[in-house]
């Protein structure tokens, strides 16, 4: 089965965005560039045949990485990963677009959850949510995320959104890889364990 893998990046008091709001992210910044956060990054995008994006990354990304593909003063990695976003299939949750430029962009026609169990019965790779915590945060609500994958940064901000929220229904994890970056992040990957196990 095809595994939904959740990326994003966490604060060490578990925040996602800073106090002053959503875009309140440039502490992330430092621990993204390096050659090790890059790495984790292809590492965990390559067996990717889907992504999922909400509105908002999707319109950041496709501002932005479409270009990297072919930028010869771009690090080999980004233009991997902009090569990878660029052929990879991409579903874009919305209420409010109604058409996608990118190619290999769709919209999607349903919830998070319904649209990963139709995406399930289908033959691919993994299924990569790509910091887009809104679908991130549902689909966690429904039991439908099988590996995270977190930048932990060596960063409190002291406020703002978080991602594990009261009432999100318990589950354990295993980590089946840990390294650190150059800027002292953590790339983390956690696998859910079955019941029982």
């Amino acid at each position: 089965m095809r595994k939904l893998v959740a990326n994003l990046a966490l604060s060490l008091d578990g925040r996602i965005a800073g106090p002053a709001g959503e875009y309140d992210m440039s502490w992330i910044v430092p621990h993204a560039i390096t050659d090790g956060a890059r790495t984790h990054m292809v590492a965990v995008t390559s067996p990717a045949t889907t992504a999922l994006l909400g509105r908002k990354n999707y319109q950041g990304f496709g501002g932005f990485w479409p270009a990297i593909a072919d930028d010869e003063n771009a690090d080999p990695k980004d233009r991997t990963f902009s090569r990878w976003l660029n052929e990879v299939d991409k579903v874009v949750f919305t209420s409010t677009l109604t058409e996608v430029e990118w190619a290999n962009a769709r919209l999607a026609d349903g919830d998070p959850a319904t649209v990963v169990k139709q995406l399930r019965e289908q033959g691919g790779g993994d299924i990569i949510v790509l910091a887009s915590m809104s679908v991130i945060r549902q689909l966690l609500a429904a039991g439908e995320v099988d590996r995270l994958s977190i930048t932990l940064c060596p960063e409190v901000i002291g406020g703002g959104a978080r991602i594990f929220e009261d009432g999100l229904p318990g589950a354990s994890w295993a980590l089946t890889s840990s390294t650190t970056t150059e800027s002292g992040a953590l790339c983390l990957l956690y696998d859910k364990k079955e019941i029982g196990k």
